[in-house]
């Protein structure tokens, strides 16, 4: 599906910008230009990013030690 309409970037080449090393919205529009015109398409790419942490990461998150 479309990620970025502005741009046409797919959630496939967020995804592959993600598995590349991509940790942050901009590093993945340096990638592929998602989120760098309207800005619709930021959470979307933000839910992507998430998506593709670790569990364990995601787990850890907000627990206070």
């Amino acid at each position: 599906m479309y990620v970025c309409l502005c741009h046409g970037v797919t959630n496939e080449t967020v995804a592959g910008a993600v598995a590349a090393g991509a940790t942050t919205s901009k590093q993945v529009a340096g990638a592929c230009g998602a989120g760098t015109e309207c800005g619709r398409c930021r959470r979307t790419i933000r839910s992507i990013i998430d998506a593709a942490q670790p569990s364990a990461m995601k787990s850890s998150k907000g627990n206070k030690l």
